[in-house]
């Protein structure tokens, strides 16, 4: 039973990180070989050339610093803003509750595609087409409703005696927020800034709708450079690639403990 659970573990790992090590090999063979021995397990020989490429001669780099501009920024103006949403959803029973989380729910149910046009002219009015904060103001209103409901379910897991018990002991309400409830809800935001951070940091759609200039390209849409009209550099694509998976991998190694916590608190109410 424990090696086949083990055997299972191994298939999962093999069947999930496969693609990203075809990635790797392909970036790491020349292009010459890229077809004679697109089939071989590794290249009889490797090149660093395509990372030189995207690093040196490409603009990758600018297109590497919009998207941690564009996804730092929208996961903490998210988890903030959802932080007091899910406190004031969890902790009060004021008029109109039912009516705005009924609202926040219906926001998840229309396809992104029907809303591009109106984005679009409502980004037009207040001059964000074709600039960085405009990606970070879409990222945070499609991100907030289901970040809310995240927070909301935190806050409902902990006990509401220990917000009381601190104010019976002088605290004021902000203060018990700030001292007890925060702390004890640090998985849950370490759960929340993860999923707006990796949301924001591989979206593509929007980025290629409202973003055209060069200097403001976020990278999956820079990405998009690498297919031409007659072709498609697979290595150049391929190392840009793994070198955008890199902060992504450092950031959730950083949080992995929270994330875990935090979808294990959210998952009861107690």
């Amino acid at each position: 039973m424990k090696s086949s659970k083990y055997a299972f573990i191994v298939g999962f790992l093999i069947f999930t990180l496969f693609p990203v090590f075809w990635m790797l090999k392909i970036s790491l063979t020349p292009d010459r070989l890229l077809f004679s021995e697109g089939i071989t397990t590794w290249p009889s020989e490797i090149t660093w050339d395509h990372y030189y490429a995207v690093l040196i001669e490409g603009s990758f780099p600018d297109y590497f610093l919009n998207s941690f501009i564009v996804s730092f920024s929208t996961a903490i103006l998210v988890t903030v803003i959802a932080c007091l949403a899910g406190y004031g959803l969890s902790r009060f029973n004021f008029k109109g509750r039912t009516a705005i989380m009924t609202i926040l729910l219906i926001t998840q149910m229309f396809p992104i595609v029907m809303i591009i046009a109106p984005i679009y002219n409502v980004l037009t009015y207040i001059n964000l087409v074709d600039h960085i904060a405009g990606l970070i103001l879409v990222y945070t209103a499609f991100n907030l409703p289901f970040a809310c409901f995240l927070m909301q379910s935190f806050f409902d897991g902990l006990p509401i005696e220990l917000e009381e018990a601190a104010m019976i002991d002088g605290y004021t309400r902000f203060q018990a927020l700030e001292k007890v409830t925060i702390p004890l809800c640090l998985p849950g935001i370490g759960a929340t800034l993860g999923f707006v951070f990796t949301a924001a940091w591989s979206e593509l759609l929007f980025a290629l709708m409202f973003i055209s200039r060069q200097s403001q390209m976020t990278f999956p849409a820079g990405i998009m450079n690498f297919v031409t009209k007659f072709s498609v550099d697979w290595g150049q694509m391929a190392a840009a690639m793994i070198l955008a998976l890199i902060p992504v991998c450092i950031f959730f190694a950083y949080i992995q403990k929270f994330i875990v916590q935090g979808l294990t608190a959210g998952a009861v109410k107690g």
